[in-house]
């Protein structure tokens, strides 16, 4: 439903995103007509998908493909790709914003501001997790990640590049597409705050990985497990630092190592059955554990406040 107003037509004061935040916490601290959540759902997504389709389409005249859309990524694909999940991303908070009729800032903090600070913290132990796993994965299950060979070539470097100054637009994106925006619009369907959340979690972790177009069972759940997590951590923080640290931290080590072992080659992208097996679950593992990072980060934040105010 929509905001409740007073005699006089004025937005009543509970219905203000900072009084709200308050009593309820981020991720079910807005409220919207039903339908609303609809849209903040799918629009995005859908002129991701669209954008990315042309910018093939036109890298594809560039590089003179026969098969622009074919998986696998060149240098300016994935530049593509990082594109047009960073812009879709900025048009879901933009439409979020318009729609729930809140400031553009509650949808990345609330009720606190954003604290730079909080990211900078995230981003190195996320790192530190991340990087962890893969060297997990390499020790244990090193034919996984489909890794052939390592090698630099020029398509390396261009993609190394590409990774480092792109990626993290990308999983800023991500991030602001479904922990910013859908979590909270799904989440405002229930009044409650604690099955409001459970609704925002699952609606917006099974998005997440609908999107990313995985037919393969394991591909999937671990999707599903990655936006329940980081989801949880926006929830637990009040906002999207740490979700954004993580992803960051997760997709440039990632897309980076396997960039290093393609032997010189862009790496192929594959997400067809029986394409992930149970190594997922050493990344999975690091998932769970930056959400305890996060929990135990903001305890003793909470505490140390509650400290100096006594």
């Amino acid at each position: 439903m929509d905001a409740p107003r007073d005699a006089a037509g004025r937005p009543h004061p509970v219905s203000s995103p900072s009084v709200q935040g308050r009593a309820r916490p981020f991720g079910a601290h807005l409220r919207m007509s039903w339908w609303k959540p609809l849209v903040v759902i799918i629009v995005p997504s859908l002129v991701m998908v669209v954008l990315q389709v042309a910018l093939y389409q036109i890298v594809g005249v560039i590089e003179g493909s026969d098969d622009p859309l074919a998986a696998g990524f060149t240098p300016l694909k994935f530049l593509a790709v990082n594109l047009s999940v960073g812009a879709a991303g900025v048009l879901a908070i933009v439409l979020l914003a318009w729609m729930a009729e809140v400031p553009w800032r509650s949808l990345i903090s609330a009720p606190r501001a954003f604290d730079a600070r909080r990211l900078a913290e995230y981003l190195l132990g996320a790192a530190l997790l991340v990087g962890a796993g893969i060297g997990v994965v390499a020790l244990v299950a090193p034919d996984a990640p489909g890794w052939t060979a390592f090698g630099v070539s020029a398509t390396t470097v261009a993609m190394l590049v590409i990774i480092l100054l792109t990626t993290p637009i990308q999983a800023a994106g991500e991030e602001l597409m479904f922990r910013s925006a859908v979590l909270p619009a799904a989440a405002s369907w229930v009044r409650a705050v604690r099955p409001a959340l459970v609704v925002g979690l699952v609606v917006s972790s099974l998005a997440f990985a609908v999107v990313h177009g995985s037919t393969d069972p394991w591909l999937f759940g671990y999707y599903v497990v990655i936006g329940v997590c980081t989801g949880l951590m926006a929830i637990i923080s009040g906002g999207v630092e740490a979700p954004i640290a993580f992803h960051v931290a997760n997709n440039v080590l990632a897309t980076t190592v396997n960039t290093l072992m393609a032997d010189g080659e862009a790496f192929p992208l594959d997400r067809s059955t029986d394409t992930g097996d149970a190594s997922l679950l050493i990344l999975a593992a690091v998932d769970v554990g930056m959400v305890v990072l996060v929990w135990v980060r903001e305890r003793r934040a909470r505490a140390a406040g509650r400290a100096g105010d006594s």
